[in-house]
């Protein structure tokens, strides 16, 4: 069997996507931003209200942040959150 063969059965058998590559760049964008993100709050001297206040976010979204639940952040309010605690930092 040929690669080209076997290369083109495989792809008959999946669904197409729409761009796979931009969804797993984007998670990973958010997936750095959320590491950064966590790392200021932890040396923070800011609790989550007030970083919340501050960010003019919901606490809620801090609260996910902190809980690991990525998706309920887009790639927006994780650079506010950024921006937000770097001003913050000493």
């Amino acid at each position: 069997m040929s690669t080209a063969y076997s290369t083109a059965h495989a792809e008959s058998l999946d669904p197409p996507r729409s761009s796979p590559d931009l969804d797993v760049r984007e998670l990973e964008k958010r997936t750095r931003l959320m590491r950064i993100i966590t790392r200021l709050i932890a040396v923070s001297d800011l609790g989550s209200r007030e970083i919340a206040r501050q960010a003019g976010l919901p606490v809620q979204k801090i609260s996910d942040l902190l809980a690991g639940r990525l998706e309920h952040l887009d790639i927006n309010e994780l650079n506010v959150l950024r921006r937000t605690l770097e001003l913050e930092a000493p």
